[in-house]
């Protein structure tokens, strides 16, 4: 009876996010996709218009993205074989490892299985060390953009610091991480700053250049330093001139920069890149790098075809088309009567509703009328912030984009919006 006692107290705990409403387990199954210019998901045997994809270039569908798979899955096999201090590194991954460390002008970088795992290794080894007799000392502050995401926050909950070694800055506010850092003189060796570069929910970003003039201020007032550490996952392949992400729009460099091949990429498996000491470090203490299989080597394949796509004249006009359906859908948008929850430059636009019950059915009235969006509600967002994330691809059509617009005039009607 003991289990199931444990069981019932698992049921209840469904129960409850069930009528909370925010229940991620009943997602759609997507059984293929068309041949579209930009390729629309099969559903129950119907198509479906994709708005809510962070493919943001549609690479995953590129034929150079798919061979670069197919060869290297051809040459290396579909797995690994082991983790990379037991079975060795592939070639393929360490193309692309250094593939990654040029797009960003990097020493080097280094492949983990997943975004999420890199923050996850990243934090926990600048925030603790990796080992009892580790020399890297403890005596450390970590200051964190009060949005930031799941990934950063659990990242610093596993190092298991002191309530005083952890401290939160304002949303984009440089001035209160300047007053942070001014409390906390003289008490730590180092600091890390960490922030998204790309808000995910609501397509803001960081502004770089203000967080590191603030932090030069304070170089030489903690003895180790401070350490600017920024996830741009959303941000890099899809923002910037080039696609290099909130680094190339604020003219600086993190110190060390974690990215994924999920997103823009259209691959999958996370990375970071950094100087050749910290990523030298990184691979004899990141637990989730040292004990974890790498990503597969087809995937690597397809990565490194993306990475490679990125810096090619296709890659560039890729960008700039993503950049003119952006333009073009914020302003049918605001001339429909709609208004964004943020003002944003990133394919993420988050079209403001404010109300949760209307956000739930406007997105299943999109979903009525074929198109795919993200309904995000409370506790994502404040209450009375909820919003349709709405994702704009280089791969959408004028057409794509005046039928989502009108579909949007349709269901916001049809909700009383």
């Amino acid at each position: 009876m003991s289990k199931q006692a444990f069981i019932d107290l698992l049921k209840q705990e469904v129960e409850r996010v069930d009528q909370a409403g925010t229940t991620k387990r009943s997602e759609v199954v997507i059984e293929g996709f068309t041949n579209h210019p930009a390729p629309r998901a099969i559903i129950g045997g119907k198509e479906f218009r994709i708005f809510n994809s962070n493919d943001y270039l549609g690479l995953r569908f590129r034929p150079e993205v798919k061979a670069g798979e197919q060869a290297a899955s051809e040459k290396f096999g579909a797995g690994p074989g082991a983790v990379r201090f037991i079975s060795g590194s592939l070639a393929v991954h360490r193309q692309l490892e250094q593939a990654l460390a040029k797009f960003h002008g990097r020493d080097d970088a280094m492949v983990f299985s997943s975004a999420f795992a890199t923050n996850m290794a990243v934090l926990f080894c600048l925030l603790k060390g990796q080992s009892r007799d580790s020399l890297v000392d403890d005596k450390v502050l970590v200051v964190s953009d009060e949005l930031n995401h799941r990934s950063i926050i659990d990242g610093i909950r596993i190092a298991g610091l002191e309530k005083d070694q952890k401290a939160i800055f304002k949303h984009l506010d440089a001035a209160d991480l300047r007053r942070v850092l001014t409390e906390n003189q003289g008490k730590w060796n180092r600091v890390i700053v960490v922030t998204d570069g790309i808000f995910s929910m609501l397509g803001e970003y960081q502004n770089l250049k203000a967080l590191k003039e603030v932090i030069a201020e304070f170089e030489d007032i903690y003895p180790q330093g401070v350490w600017l550490v920024v996830d741009d996952c959303h941000g890099i392949g899809a923002f910037g001139e080039s696609g290099r992400g909130c680094e190339e729009v604020c003219g600086v460099q993190a110190d060390l920069l974690v990215g994924t091949l999920g997103k823009a990429f259209g691959a999958d498996g996370g990375y970071v890149t950094a100087s050749q000491e910290m990523i030298d470090y990184l691979r004899e203490s990141a637990a989730t790098y040292i004990y974890s299989n790498s990503i597969s080597p087809g995937t690597a394949g397809a990565a490194l075809a993306s990475v490679n796509f990125m810096s090619q004249l296709a890659g560039q006009e890729l960008l700039s088309n993503l950049r003119q359906n952006i333009t073009w859908f914020k302003q049918a948008m605001k001339e429909a009567g709609f208004s964004f929850a943020a003002e944003s430059d990133h394919p993420i636009q988050p079209w403001f509703i404010g109300d949760t019950q209307k956000t739930k059915q406007l997105k299943q009235e999109l979903y009525d009328r074929g198109f795919l969006v993200t309904n995000i509600n409370f506790p994502v967002v404040p209450k009375g912030k909820d919003e349709l994330r709405v994702q704009i691809s280089a791969t959408h059509t004028q057409e794509d984009l005046e039928a989502f617009v009108n579909a949007a005039k349709e269901a916001a009607a049809k909700v009383g919006l």
